[in-house]
């Protein structure tokens, strides 16, 4: 401090002395130069809307929000993507251990078999590097495992067993069944019903009046998954966050559709659907009926409708119209921020809602969005044939 103050004070002598030569013209615009630099230096960060946190839902899911945005205002890093991965990790890790509405966490959405495992995701808004991990098995720390394969492997995806076996090398644990007394109530009275609601179709017996062992039959000409169908209720904590210094990052953790045949992975973990980010242009969060949304990378979908210019509110209302035309009953949640802190969001199918905190906000805020309408199913096909006459 002591030779900048030199520095500057000769720079001060220097011009002062040949103010009425023209000299003193170049020499004051190197003062101001230095001035503006310093400026730079003392304020790193001009945009009062930073640090910033922005996730799906309200209510128990504003402790992630929350959780977050105590990461980041007491993070010490310096423009690295630490910070912002830290504050990822924290809030998706308070909607795990908080068992955030039952959908995230241990304890919830139980499988068919009655066994509740979880599905993250987080990615690195500055090298768009991600990890994730699908059906984990037995470790409750799904945002942290998927952080370690993100910096401790050069894989992006890590699914059931051996990610477990992963996590346990990478010091999480003990391993424990991740049901509760309660999920496994709610799935054995599921059962007892005769598994009315599961995710079969093209079997016998039944699936609407039997929980199996089923078998495939014949597929018919028509026969198949209806357009209108969707998933059961379903939700997911979806994070995006930019740090002081205008880093960011983006996760996902979720427990996935309850009663789901053992072994599936929907959107959450999957990079471009769950969540997606890229510090040029901003993030987005997505939760729904993750089997639909997927099909549709709805958070690259959106980020790059920013790239085009468009408002964040602009960005998600176009992804979740893209997946009404062929979906119309979706139920979908896309929340969408720029680099700048600026957001918006879109739903269909129910009212979504989404909390943020930004700057020096005293408290998480939140926001409730009306669902877009969905085109007629007969609408939609009537629009299909007339696009196909054009062709």
């Amino acid at each position: 401090m002591a030779a900048s103050g030199s520095y500057l004070l000769s720079l001060t002598t220097l011009a002062h002395a040949f103010t009425h030569t023209q000299l003193h013209k170049p020499l004051l615009s190197l003062l101001a130069l230095h001035g503006t630099v310093r400026g730079i230096l003392a304020h790193p960060n001009p945009n009062p809307n930073l640090p910033f946190v922005i996730n799906t839902w309200s209510g128990p899911f504003t402790a992630a929000t929350d959780a977050a945005y105590y990461t980041l205002t007491n993070a010490t890093g310096t423009g690295s993507p630490i910070a912002a991965l830290d504050a990822v990790v924290a809030g998706c890790s308070a909607c795990e251990q908080n068992q955030c509405d039952g959908t995230v966490g241990f304890g919830g959405s139980p499988d068919e078999a009655c066994e509740t495992t979880l599905d993250a995701l987080i990615m690195d808004g500055t090298t768009l590097n991600s990890g994730a991990v699908a059906g984990l098995r037995r470790i409750r720390d799904a945002i942290a495992v998927a952080r370690a394969v993100l910096e401790r492997t050069r894989h992006s995806l890590l699914a059931g067993d051996l990610a477990t076996r992963f996590a346990v090398e990478m010091g999480f644990g003990p391993e424990g069944d991740l049901s509760t007394p309660e999920s496994r109530a709610l799935c054995e009275d599921w059962r007892r019903g005769g598994c009315k609601g599961n995710y079969r179709v093209n079997v016998e017996p039944d699936p609407e009046t039997s929980c199996g062992p089923y078998r495939p039959v014949p597929l018919l000409a028509g026969r198949g998954i209806r357009l209108e169908d969707g998933q059961a209720s379903h939700d997911t904590i979806s994070m995006v966050v930019i740090d002081r210094n205008g880093t960011m990052a983006a996760g996902t953790s979720t427990n996935g559709a309850r009663f789901k045949v053992p072994g599936r992975v929907g959107d959450g973990p999957i990079v471009g659907s769950g969540s997606y980010v890229d510090g040029d242009v901003g993030g987005c969060g997505a939760t729904g009926d993750g089997d639909i949304m997927m099909r549709f990378l709805p958070c690259y979908q959106a980020v790059e409708n920013l790239r085009l210019g468009m408002t964040p509110t602009e960005a998600a209302e176009d992804a979740v119209r893209r997946m009404l035309r062929k979906y119309p009953t979706i139920s979908s949640g896309v929340v969408v921020v720029n680099n700048k802190g600026e957001h918006g969001a879109a739903g269909s199918g129910w009212t979504f809602t989404y909390s943020f905190r930004g700057g020096k906000m005293d408290a998480a805020e939140v926001v409730s969005v009306p669902p877009l309408a969905g085109l007629p199913v007969g609408r939609i096909r009537m629009e299909s044939d007339n696009a196909l006459r054009e062709l």
